[in-house]
């Protein structure tokens, strides 16, 4: 097969397909369609976010998946008005290291009356939602009503129950369908028994799955269909089920080793939606039903409930070079298909707000790539070949850490992570304090300026602009700049290990870590503090004193605590100054009366990130500025754009317009506003 390996996919497909759940002739449900399961919280919430898009080619990321249970392909709605397509799901977009649709379309259900007649579904009848944790199609024609519902039984595994009902006063007779629609028109389809897989060219397989082989199977070079067996009767109020799995496999010793899970999920469904219907219910009434006076808010719940389903949808689970469970930062944007650092740190502690277990793999994956040195990668891929050593992230680990052990008092998982956190916390001291005063620098592996930018996750941000690189006897890089952020961040990690070390009962070690935290937050007031400015400022190692910019670095001691209370007063009047920060959606990356104040092009030069918000929040709340703490929370909760409608949650927002920028359905985005509403 002929093909351009950049610009698409091309398959060798297998087609197996796996039986229809039946009873006799298909006639009778042996479960209970998702409509007649008792009403639960996630029907309360069906469509606070929109994903209804048909891809418009293989790479379409604009077209934004669901997907659950760390699962590495994911499913769109139709728009309401593509009729075309209603009765099918769209996709599946397959994510192992860049998003790929396969197709447009994935099993349509399509009946065909017994006179040949094709069914045609009432436009103003049909209802598509996603409801936390499911898509749902309701399907109505003259004489049947169709329900399609589809979710994730695990990581590599989704279900799609339908169930079509005879609701007229007359037998009715009929066939049906299922439609796979597909981008590349080359594909061999091969019949096997009753499997339906598609292999790809890196070895992934895609598989259909039903419980029999009474079918007939069609190809064209749009893609496949699958035909039932014959004419189905129904009675007035009898009911045909049909269950199938839509599985996506790296190898063939993955599909092997599901097959007989696979199998199970088809002969009990039930127990599969059960299990799905009480972890989202537990979901949601674990955030929804907590935190603060936000969520007495119906329209704020909605928020949360949205943020939650971003967070999900991005979890990936064990592959590859990828040993533990994480999330990426937005399956929506390819450049984002990974695990990075101090996001994952950061999805950590929200992921404590509902999820505990996936709160510590997300800690644990990235310490998988901790080196001898004791240096974390600043990013992780399913090929490893893949990942980024040039640099690393901010050190909020033991923040993680720490909120995971507040939670869930798990002494076993603080003493399995903290010989790594150690490592990590003192890798800083050894290989990032160029004049080794106990004030460390950003920097990198391999000498470059831009990872060494990188290294600070504000990668173009104004005060970097002279930034120059400096060697170390270590035979690593630094800037020639110390960070008032990056100390502060450290100070922070010495709190926290000192906190975690009586966890541990090591005595000894926590006193020396208090004593160190005490006398590096002295030096960081002193050092740091711009009197002439009233903010703290990043340090010139040339001997130029202060780099003058008011950026969220200057905040960050407020979070720590480090702060007098005069310091404190002067930053938080910077901070709610209109001419500075106090912006219609407030707290951008850098003061809007900069030279080099640009939102729209800066990336981290004016936009407003919901990370640096969060913190800048909890520090003024900590020295007691509540008023105005809350008073910056509503108007970024209200301007920002698609907050409370059912658009995605993006990377970023314009602090002038309220725009959302950059990559949509962003995981620390959603993390950083559920904390705003919950703590």
């Amino acid at each position: 097969m002929a093909r351009n390996s950049k610009e698409r996919l091309t398959y060798r497909l297998i087609v197996v397909v796996f039986p229809l759940l039946l009873t006799g002739l298909m006639t009778l449900a042996s479960f209970s369609s998702p409509d007649q399961q008792v009403t639960d919280l996630r029907d309360k919430y069906a469509g606070v976010l929109n994903i209804k898009k048909i891809p418009a080619d293989i790479r379409d990321l604009d077209a934004f998946g669901f997907s659950d249970m760390g699962a590495w392909h994911a499913y769109s709605l139709p728009p309401d008005d593509s009729t075309d397509y209603h009765g099918g799901f769209c996709g599946p977009l397959l994510m192992k290291n860049s998003g790929r649709w396969l197709g447009k379309k994935s099993s349509q259900l399509i009946i065909t009356g017994e006179n040949g007649e094709l069914c045609r579904w009432i436009k103003d009848s049909t209802v598509l939602n996603y409801s936390p944790g499911i898509l749902r199609q309701s399907l109505r024609s003259a004489d049947l009503a169709a329900e399609r519902s589809l979710f994730f039984a695990d990581g590599r595994t989704a279900l799609v129950i339908t169930t079509v009902k005879n609701k007229s006063r007359v037998k009715k007779q009929f066939s049906w369908k299922l439609r796979s629609e597909l981008f590349s028109h080359d594909l061999a389809i091969t019949r096997n028994d009753n499997s339906v897989i598609i292999t790809m060219d890196d070895s992934s397989m895609y598989c259909v799955t039903l419980r029999n082989k009474d079918f007939i199977l069609h190809s064209d070079s749009a893609g496949f269909i699958i035909e039932g067996p014959g004419m189905t009767t129904l009675r007035p109020g009898e009911t045909l089920s049909l269950c199938l799995a839509e599985s996506y496999f790296f190898n063939a010793e993955e599909l092997e080793s599901q097959h007989r899970l696979t199998g199970g999920y088809l002969d009990d469904p039930k127990e599969v939606l059960d299990k799905n219907v009480e972890r989202w219910n537990r979901y949601l009434a674990d955030v929804i039903n907590g935190g603060n006076g936000y969520l007495d808010l119906e329209k704020y719940r909605r928020l949360a409930v949205k943020c939650i389903m971003t967070l999900v949808s991005n979890w990936r689970s064990p592959a590859g070079a990828l040993k533990h469970n994480g999330l990426f930062p937005s399956a929506a944007y390819t450049g984002f298909y990974g695990f990075w650092s101090w996001d994952s740190w950061k999805h950590a502690v929200a992921l404590t707000l509902f999820d505990d277990n996936l709160a510590k793999e997300s800690v644990r994956s990235m310490f998988d790539f901790q080196n001898d040195r004791g240096m974390v990668a600043d990013c992780i891929y399913h090929d490893s070949v893949d990942n980024n050593w040039r640099d690393t992230k901010p050190p909020l680990a033991a923040w993680a850490a720490w909120n995971i052990f507040r939670k869930t008092n798990d002494t076993a998982f603080i003493r399995e992570i903290m010989p790594a956190l150690m490592r990590y916390h003192a890798w800083w001291y050894h290989y990032r304090d160029n004049d080794q005063n106990g004030l460390c620098e950003y920097g990198s592996t391999d000498g470059t300026l831009i990872a060494a930018k990188w290294e600070s996750g504000m990668d173009n941000a104004v005060r970097f602009d002279r930034s120059r690189i400096l060697k170390n006897e270590s035979g690593e890089w630094s800037l020639d700049q110390e960070s008032v952020d990056l100390n502060a961040f450290l100070l922070k990690e010495k709190e926290y290990l000192s906190a975690l070390a009586l966890v541990t009962s090591h005595r000894q070690e926590s006193d020396s870590l208090k004593r160190d935290a005490a006398r590096l937050a002295e030096k960081i007031s002193d050092y740091f503090w711009s009197e002439e400015d009233g903010w703290f400022m990043d340090h010139s190692l040339r001997g130029d004193g202060f780099i003058r910019h008011y950026g969220p670095e200057g905040w960050l001691p407020l979070w720590t605590g480090l702060a007098d209370s005069a310091q404190a007063v002067r930053v938080a009047t910077v901070m709610t100054d209109r001419r500075h920060f106090d912006t219609t959606v407030p707290l951008p990356t850098l003061d809007a009366s900069d030279y080099g104040f640009d939102p729209l092009e800066g990336y981290w030069r004016g936009p407003v990130w919901i990370d640096q918000v969060y913190f800048g929040i909890e520090g003024l709340k900590l020295y007691g500025y509540n008023k105005e703490a809350d008073a910056l929370t509503q108007k970024l909760l209200e301007n920002s754009e698609d907050l409370l409608a059912d658009g995605a949650i993006r990377e970023n927002y314009h602090p002038l317009t309220g725009r959302g920028l950059n990559a949509r359905h962003f995981s620390w985005s959603a993390a950083h506003l559920l904390l705003l509403l919950t703590h």
